[in-house]
């Protein structure tokens, strides 16, 4: 059976207030920029001299910030790091797959560096180790986001299906799926919904 009325209703109504929630969030983010007198130039955060100074007064040096540390997280520290062999290879796979995979299903390249944002370096009132941690979360977080939309895109080519009950924080593209059980969706309208990469990041590969 081909979904209610109500459900479009309900996700013409979410995707509206998504827009809003976004074009009030470019808003306050534009008041942050001003309260705290920077500005990207060139996707460089560039303070003023004046605001840099004012950060500079709570900075803690480094070594009293590591002999502060708990012994518990010093000790756990090295687990951490060494994450980021599996997350380098994990970017290279998943950036290696959609390039070659994507171009030939002629579905749009995910945007790697819409993703990837590493900026809290630029904060003058962390320390060279705080600023290591705040890169390393930065890359890791924006890692996983970016292979969700590689992995979204892939299951709305291969599988656009929903669910039989409900899934914990569904990606986006998942609304649009054709329902779970509609065996003459799956025939009539596959073609349709692979078809349906309307923009919600931007479309260009990195």
């Amino acid at each position: 059976m081909p979904a209610t009325n109500t459900l479009d209703e309900l996700i013409a109504r979410l995707r509206a207030a998504e827009q809003d929630l976004q074009q009030e969030l470019d808003h306050l983010l534009e008041e942050q920029r001003a309260q705290f007198q920077y500005r990207l130039d060139r996707g460089r955060v560039v303070f003023e001299q004046n605001m840099r100074r004012w950060q500079k007064q709570y900075k803690t040096g480094l070594w009293g910030y590591i002999l502060r540390a708990p012994l518990p997280i010093i000790l756990s520290s090295p687990l951490i790091y060494a994450m980021i062999v599996p997350l380098a290879l994990l970017d290279a796979s998943v950036t290696l797959m959609q390039h070659v995979c994507f171009r030939i299903w002629g579905v749009p390249l995910v945007s790697r560096r819409e993703y990837l944002v590493i900026d809290r370096h630029h904060l003058a009132y962390l320390n060279p180790l705080e600023k290591l941690n705040c890169v390393y979360c930065g890359y890791a977080n924006g890692l996983m986001a970016y292979c969700r939309e590689v992995t979204a895109r892939t299951e709305q080519f291969w599988c656009p299906i929903k669910h039989a009950r409900r899934t914990l924080d569904a990606h986006q593209r998942a609304s649009r799926y054709l329902d779970y059980g509609d065996a003459e969706a799956w025939r009539s309208e596959l073609k349709k919904v692979r078809e349906e990469w309307s923009p919600r990041k931007p479309e260009c590969g990195d």
